[in-house]
């Protein structure tokens, strides 16, 4: 028999959910007949799989040690592993500068050209840096919960981006995502003169094969979308804007700037006719906390804001552009 004690990071789990996690190898038959049969207690009684777990309950698992053994897979797969030929890491850290850290979330400042997430073998992510920065944090068990981050950016757009390293503060997190309270400002440079506000509506179609998006104003053509945007300051040629990315889809500010005539400054994708060369001039630049109860309370109203980067600023200076 083996004991298993349940920190901060596994409570407010279902115990069928924890199980899977802490057995990952077992098939879910086996730990619903462990249950059934008792062979998998709660607080030393019987408990069933939908049942919450709680910081400090006790889960008895009455199996031979090997069996354990067996059903659990404690292999890292984490950017900090080692690599057993060379020693040295399996995969490359890019540092990513932090804005903010506690017990519950992480705020970074991720650079332009650093990918958010892996998407195939052998990527070096935002990701990995988190996991990275966490390994062998005491008040994390790597066994069962990884940091992970909130929101993505694309590979070339920098700025603010969001991690949960515990299990309230991603919870948390991803539920203030998802409704919206959560109020994320960008700041971009776009061709063209722009003078008043506006409120940008319509539908975004994926194109996957050509890695692009369409926006039409056709319900059936896709995800409904809504971009606001405030100008900053322009002049003949280019405008700096505020906007507040409303619903937050695949290119959706490159996508529907570039609709009604104003593409960002350097988008290729977007802008066929573009002079300056690079990436286009997109920013994660502020996200304001709503009012919260709970494991974020203490953030409530809280404004993060990441600093504008050299190539955005060296354009503003040469264009006499202020924000």
């Amino acid at each position: 028999m083996q004991e298993f004690l349940i920190s901060q990071n596994e409570a407010g789990l279902r115990f069928d959910k924890y199980l899977a996690k802490l057995l990952n190898k077992a098939p879910q038959s086996l730990i619903q007949k462990s249950l059934r049969k008792k062979n998998i207690l709660l607080n030393g009684a019987k408990a069933n799989g939908n049942v919450k777990t709680q910081v400090g309950d006790r889960v008895q698992v009455y199996m031979r040690d090997e069996t354990i053994a067996m059903f659990r897979d404690l292999s890292k797969s984490n950017a900090s592993e080692k690599d057993k030929a060379t020693g040295k890491p399996a995969v490359k850290i890019v540092p990513v500068p932090i804005l903010y850290e506690d017990e519950n979330i992480l705020v970074l400042n991720k650079p332009a050209g650093l990918l958010s997430q892996n998407a195939k073998v052998g990527d070096i992510s935002v990701v990995d840096f988190v996991v990275d920065h966490y390994s062998g944090k005491p008040h994390l068990d790597h066994e069962l919960f990884t940091p992970g981050i909130c929101n993505r950016l694309d590979r070339n757009t920098d700025g603010l981006m969001l991690a949960g390293v515990s299990l309230p503060g991603l919870q948390e997190l991803n539920r203030i995502v998802k409704d919206r309270s959560l109020q994320k400002y960008y700041l971009c440079i776009v061709e063209g003169k722009v003078i008043k506000p506006g409120v940008l509506n319509g539908f975004l179609r994926k194109d996957a094969q050509n890695n692009k998006v369409y926006i039409s104003q056709d319900a059936d053509e896709g995800a409904a979308i809504e971009t606001e945007y405030e100008p900053l300051d322009y002049n003949e040629r280019y405008s700096a804007l505020k906007v507040h990315l409303i619903t937050g889809k695949t290119h959706q500010i490159r996508a529907h700037l570039a609709s009604i005539g104003h593409p960002l400054v350097g988008d290729s994708k977007y802008n066929a006719n573009s002079k300056k060369k690079g990436r286009p001039l997109l920013h994660s630049w502020q996200m304001h906390f709503p009012q919260m109860t709970g494991a974020l309370g203490y953030l409530s109203g809280r404004c993060f804001e990441a600093p504008i980067p050299d190539d955005i600023k060296s354009l503003l200076q040469e264009e006499n552009l202020h924000i």
